[in-house]
């Protein structure tokens, strides 16, 4: 692991290979404590960033991708929906990477991205694959899990990444990068306290269609990087949501 700002804590930590989790710890307002937000380099041909961090966040995310690859050379910043730690920072990495163009799904380039960007969005249909070089995205649509008529999930293949958005999300800081521990429990007391998923009736058809994805990392927005059995951790959580 680098830490790219010792003041903010910001860190890097290669998660899986040629992925690269961005985390920043910071402090939730109130009671809340602890929180991190994560952003994920993907390193290649086509180098792509998932999750643009909010826009106070975007001098240390840059600088964090910068000690990977010249930021300037990225070509997609891609995000699960539209909020302001998935997408705030947008127009900045526009304007820092000439070539980049915002990739998000067909809902979210419709009704969002195509008047919020400043330059025209991707976007990708459900089940469509991106080659980026040697890595090769898929981009899965799933409304409403947890949240937002426009969300949808990048599957990395080759190395069997599911970038998961706000999936699983973790109170604490995150910095364990990557654990093979229990996530689902912390994840699921935060969802109590927040209640910040849609309640879908449709939540367990998707997670089943992620989980058919067999993915081995779970690159989740807040907190921990997870890695293992990924189908089985995501018919867990389905089978608490549907409970």
């Amino acid at each position: 692991m680098a830490i790219t700002n010792p003041q903010s804590g910001t860190n890097v930590h290669e998660i899986a290979d040629g992925i690269f989790r961005i985390n920043t710890p910071v402090t939730l307002p109130g009671a809340a404590g602890a929180f991190s937000f994560n952003q994920y380099l993907i390193a290649d041909d086509e180098p792509l960033l998932f999750h643009t961090g909010l826009r106070g966040l975007f001098p240390l995310v840059r600088a964090a991708v910068a000690y990977v690859l010249p930021a300037a050379g990225l070509r997609h910043i891609a995000f699960s929906h539209v909020e302001a730690d998935e997408c705030g920072a947008l127009n900045d990495w526009l304007a820092a990477a000439p070539q980049a163009a915002p990739l998000c799904g067909n809902v979210a380039a419709v009704v969002s991205i195509g008047d919020l960007a400043d330059r025209p969005p991707r976007a990708l249909a459900d089940g469509e694959v991106m080659a980026l070089g040697r890595h090769r995205v898929q981009w899965l649509d799933a409304p409403h899990l947890p949240h937002a008529w426009e969300c949808g999930f990048l599957l990395e293949q080759s190395t069997g990444t599911l970038l998961c958005g706000d999936l699983f999300t973790q109170p604490g800081d995150g910095r364990a990068a990557l654990t093979e521990a229990d996530i689902l429990g912390p994840s699921e007391a935060f969802r109590q306290a927040m209640d910040y998923f849609s309640h879908s009736t449709h939540a367990g058809a998707l997670l089943e269609k992620l989980a058919a994805t067999r993915p081995t990392t779970l690159a989740c927005m807040h907190g921990s990087a997870w890695r293992g059995d990924g189908a089985a951790l995501l018919r867990e959580l389905s089978a608490v949501l549907t409970a």
